[in-house]
């Protein structure tokens, strides 16, 4: 099994009062890897005074590990299949909702890959398969309880 590491460090800045709320979201986020990214919370969230700009939220990087999970798991999918690609581009969309009991969630994300096949070009059939596999195996998608729908954008 494999363990994964991330470090988010936050410090009340100079000026912030935090027993009322009134302080930066921001932080950093270090991962395992050495990776760093600066992160916030959403301004949908907490209002642009108290968000970062530039920085990601927490929901944005869960749209990104779906995303990227599943063009990496497609990836290796067609590869298998025989199929040759050199270019995979995707504008993933998450939805953030009220749940019954008033909490917010992201409920959906929808992936819309455009995926450039280099000679034989796949059916619908064999695109919704590989689709299918990469959702099975992907990581994150089997471990969320959001819902994750792809719309393959088709060149002509």
């Amino acid at each position: 099994m494999a363990t994964y590491r991330a470090t988010a460090d936050w410090s009340l800045e100079e000026g912030g009062d935090f027993a009322k709320g009134r302080y930066s979201r921001g932080h950093s986020l270090v991962f395992d890897s050495g990776a760093q990214v600066q992160g916030t919370a959403s301004p949908h969230v907490v209002g642009n005074k108290w968000a970062v700009e530039g920085a990601v939220d927490p929901e944005q990087m869960l749209v990104g590990a779906i995303n990227t999970c599943h063009m990496l798991s497609f990836l290796h999918i067609a590869r298998e299949a025989g199929f040759l690609i050199d270019r995979y581009r995707d504008e993933a969309v998450g939805v953030m909702e009220k749940r019954e009991d008033g909490e917010m969630w992201v409920a959906k994300v929808t992936l819309h890959p455009e995926i450039r096949y280099v000679g034989r070009q796949p059916t619908e059939v064999e695109r919704d398969h590989m689709h299918h596999a990469a959702h099975q195996i992907c990581f994150i998608a089997n471990s969320v309880k959001t819902e994750i729908v792809v719309e393959e954008k088709v060149s002509a």
